[in-house]
């Protein structure tokens, strides 16, 4: 398989240097650069086009989170994954709707941060149980109670659509299973997002963590 190529951004020159540094030492990660700000990091992604872009929410001039909105509108195809000190942390909840895959506390293990890199580039939505609790119970306050309709309009498709997303599982992967075409899953889940209100495939498997929805027939 290919190196997953990562670009670091950190205001921290030490942390960054440590971060580039483990993921260097790694197999399977090439460190394609480094970058101090939001502003740097818009350049680098865009001249770089990492696999993936882990950075930090807070920092100076350009933070993380305009920084995360830019990457994804220049680059869409890149991953990015947030830095944070605490789950409690207001902001992941903006970070996500940014364009964020996923997030990773700044205390966390090298094994489980290149655990969580590489499941990421597969096209995981990284999000723990009390982060999904804490994200679909912020979009459900933010939205009302349109946020939290219910999934029953959902077809028996939509379903078995959602109980393979929520395992990790990438269009491809979704289409293989079911026997059914990439553009066909891709139908299924923007009608899963609209039932669900939800805009990206993160809130869909934060919303079906949270309720449970992960079986392959709808409840009865």
């Amino acid at each position: 398989m290919k190196p997953t190529r990562v670009l670091v951004v950190d205001d921290h020159a030490l942390f960054r240097k440590g971060v580039a540094g483990l993921l260097r030492d790694a197999e399977g990660f090439v460190v394609v650069g480094e970058a101090r700000d939001g502003r740097e990091a818009v350049a680098k992604a865009q001249a770089l086009t990492p696999d993936v872009v882990l950075m930090d929410v807070y920092m100076p001039g350009m933070d993380g989170l305009e920084a995360a909105r830019r990457i994804g509108q220049a680059v869409p195809s890149v991953r990015i994954v947030m830095l944070t000190i605490s789950e409690e942390d207001q902001n992941l909840f903006e970070a996500l709707k940014a364009g964020a895959h996923g997030y990773l506390l700044k205390s966390v293990e090298p094994d489980e941060l290149f655990r969580t890199l590489r499941g990421i580039v597969r096209g995981d939505a990284f999000l723990t149980p009390s982060m999904a609790t804490k994200l679909v119970d912020e979009f459900t306050r933010r939205r009302g109670a349109e946020a939290a309709a219910p999934a029953g309009s959902m077809s028996p498709r939509e379903w078995e659509v959602l109980e393979l997303l929520t395992r990790g599982a990438v269009n491809k992967e979704i289409a293989a299973a079911l026997r059914i075409s990439e553009n066909t899953v891709k139908n299924h889940l923007k009608s899963i997002m609209d039932k669900l209100h939800a805009e990206n495939r993160v809130q869909v498997v934060a919303y079906a963590l949270r309720k449970g929805l992960v079986r392959r027939s709808p409840p009865s």
